[in-house]
Parts: structure tokens; sequence; C-alpha cells
């Protein structure tokens, strides 16, 4: 009986013209054996909120690996980097920002003692004497992303009355409103004042 038909749920192959997947029979399942691995891998769905912050479609991500056969499985240690876009939380302004993670992930070897006591979405496993990294890069990198980009630290945002942004208005700008309540008394002062001036060109006869 085969791995797959005791694990139904487990995928049959992993694909190997994928980027994101990397064949370790080379480590031969010997604890101690390592390998480096350095590629860049395309993006083909958009990793965060788009509209917010994300790493594009069609952008890339690269990767530093070093992966190290131990007893239990593939342990896989580096770094994930990509560049992300996105909007001002404050200002709107456009933001772009690079993205880089640690990563440090066991790859359970089937039959070994790690696989048998924990679930998949604990710790992924091999396939065929394959990893897929792109779970565990793609989870890295999202929660990795700012919840609230900005453009700079102290952005101040945008003015509440005319959304321009603060930092291209003149020291001062503000917005002065008076109380409804007070308004008609304004006016009322405004008319007799004007009602107090002189006529223009009039003064006073011998």
């Amino acid at each position: 009986m085969s791995e797959n038909s005791l694990h139904p749920d487990r995928p049959a192959q992993l694909d190997d013209r994928s980027p994101w997947v990397i064949d370790t029979r080379e480590l031969g399942r010997r604890a101690g054996l390592s390998r480096e691995v350095r590629r860049t891998v395309p993006v083909e769905v958009a990793l965060g909120v788009p509209g917010v912050i994300s790493i594009e479609a069609g952008s890339a991500v690269e990767l530093d690996l070093l992966l190290e056969s131990v007893v239990e499985g593939v342990l896989v240690s580096g770094t994930a980097s990509a560049t992300a876009n996105g909007a001002c939380a404050r200002c709107l302004d456009p933001v772009t920002e690079l993205v880089e993670v640690d990563l440090t992930e066991l790859f359970a070897y089937p039959g070994s003692a790690t696989e048998e006591t924990t679930d998949e979405d604990e710790i992924p496993r091999l396939v065929d004497d394959r990893i897929d990294l792109e779970p565990t890069v793609r989870d890295a990198v999202v929660l990795a992303l700012p919840l609230a980009p900005l453009c700079q630290e102290d952005c101040a945002g945008l003015c509440t009355e005319c959304g321009v942004k603060w930092a291209d208005l003149e020291p001062g700008h503000g917005h002065e409103k008076i109380d409804p309540r007070w308004a008609a008394l304004v006016d009322r002062f405004d008319d007799e004042n004007a009602g107090d001036k002189p006529a223009h060109g009039s003064g006073e006869q011998a």
C-alpha cells in the first residue's frame, strides 16, 4: 500500500515545473547534509490586500535558502524578499516597500515521528522527496506586510475639510467655523457696522 493511499488528503505529487517546488533527493535523507538554494520566483496571485498594500501579480520573490537534512525531515532556513506596493493610510500617496522575512520551517519525512504526531497544518510534509515552499513563503510574507502602510512615519495625512495633504499646505492653514447659534448675530453686527460708515464722498457742510 502506498503512502498516499494511507493519507488520501495528501497530494499525489508535486509539480516539478513549479519554481516553488524543490527536489531534496540529493540530500539522501542523511542527517547533516545541506544544500543552498537561491532563486527568483514569479508571483502569480497578488499577496496581501490589493488597494492597501500587496506584492503584485507579475512581480517576484527572491529566495536565499539553506536546506539541511535532519533526523525528522528537511529544515529550510533563510530569507524571502519582495517589493510591495500600496497607498499611505493617512494621505493616500503611493507607497513602495521592500519586505524581507526570515524563514525557518521543518518539512517532515513520511513515516517520521514528527509526521505521525502533528497535523499537516502545523508542519508541512515532503512529498516524494520534494517540498513546496509556496505556502510557507506566502504566509510569512503576508504576515510581514504592514496593516497601515505610511509614506513616512510622521505623515500628517489630509486636511479633513479640504482634503489637501497637510504637507502641501501653508503653516496656519485652517477653516474657520461659526457656531450656527451665533451666525445671525454676526450677520447683524456686520450690517450695523456697514450702516455706521458714511457714504462715499459725504462730509459736514459749514
